[in-house]
């Protein structure tokens, strides 16, 4: 376990979601369609709540659905060949998915904002960052031209970036990559969303500036109070950052619960496996190999009807390879989709 795991799990007061919950995520599926008329089944059947105040860590491998989820819930994917197939996203009672496409553009930004993976693919390179700035704000919240520029200039302040005012006409091309991630999440920012979807956002990003981010992003949610959704691949990073975390693979959840009982008592293989491939920075010997899983992830050309994880897993055994697992309790607040007993060591009971 790494120091920033060990800082996490050792704190006797983690902070809990005391707010309701403002998304509330059922049965999401998504398929994308190939040329060949086959598919390929993305994510099959997501569950989740998001809780006021609360930040949920997504993480899992590359290909495991944890952007396509989030991309579904705004329907930010291209249809076609994307096709979310069932599926509810609550949020404040009204269904995302339900929406039609003028209704869906007001809660885009307004009440839910999204930071990308990378922020020169997401900025437009050939408009200034303020007219990127002022128009969510002019849309959505119907600020003049004036109001939006010094709004827009705040939010530049507030995300660390010197001499606000002047940087306003410069292009995206004239920033760093950590400036262009803070221009991206002040974007995010603009009209004071209630729920913030950041995508591996600090993954581009050398050490020193990753931290910036992150510090960044911590305080303006306790400022603001938003409820964020934290997309990663990296496990040490949602150590100290969330207070509940989603495990994916297979675009399913295999395991759920808060930061530090997934840490100190991980009960999915896949989970396991994940939390020993992690870099130790101490009590490891010099040398030491980091662990792999073995095998590759799965196609998911068909709908799983059997554990995904089954054919990387030590523990594996007949069950595994005939019945796909939902997730169940194991204890207050942590679930878990596998038919193994991590605990006990041996197969849960029929």
């Amino acid at each position: 376990m790494t120091a920033a795991e060990e800082d996490r799990t050792g704190d006797p007061t983690p902070r809990a979601a005391s707010g309701r919950p403002v998304l509330q995520v059922r049965d999401l599926r998504t398929r994308f369609r190939t040329q060949g008329g086959g598919l390929v089944h993305a994510v099959n059947g997501i569950d989740f709540d998001l809780h006021e105040g609360e930040l949920l860590g997504v993480v899992g491998e590359s290909g495991s659905g944890k952007s396509v989820t989030m991309l579904s819930l705004l329907k930010l994917l291209p249809m076609p060949p994307a096709e979310i197939a069932s599926g509810q996203a609550l949020l404040d009672g009204e269904d995302l998915l339900a929406l039609d496409p003028a209704r869906l553009r007001h809660v885009r930004g307004a009440k839910v904002g999204f930071i990308f993976q990378d922020p020169m693919a997401s900025l437009n390179p050939v408009l200034n960052v303020g007219y990127q700035l002022t128009e969510p704000l002019r849309l959505h919240l119907g600020l003049g031209r004036r109001a939006a520029r010094q709004r827009a200039a705040a939010l530049l302040e507030g995300v660390g970036i010197p001499a606000a005012e002047s940087r306003l006409g410069d292009f995206p091309h004239q920033f760093s990559g950590g400036m262009r991630q803070r221009v991206m999440i002040a974007m995010a920012l603009a009209c004071d969303p209630k729920v913030l979807i950041a995508d591996e956002p600090t993954t581009a990003l050398d050490a020193t500036i990753q931290a910036q981010i992150l510090d960044l992003l911590q305080r303006l949610q306790r400022e603001r109070g938003m409820a964020i959704v934290w997309i990663t691949h990296d496990l040490g990073v949602v150590a100290g950052l969330a207070d509940r975390v989603m495990v994916m693979y297979g675009g399913q959840a295999v395991e759920r619960a808060d930061v530090r009982s997934l840490y100190a008592r991980p009960q999915h293989p896949y989970t396991r496996s994940l939390l020993r491939a992690l870099p130790k920075l101490e009590g490891g010997s010099s040398g030491e190999r980091l662990a792999s899983i073995p095998g590759q992830p799965p196609t998911l050309v068909q709908a799983p009807d059997a554990c995904s994880f089954a054919p990387r897993c030590a523990h594996a055994f007949a069950r595994c390879r005939a019945e796909n697992p939902a997730l169940a309790p194991v204890s207050d607040g942590h679930e878990v989709a596998c038919w193994y007993d991590a605990d006990a060591g041996v197969p849960r009971a029929a």
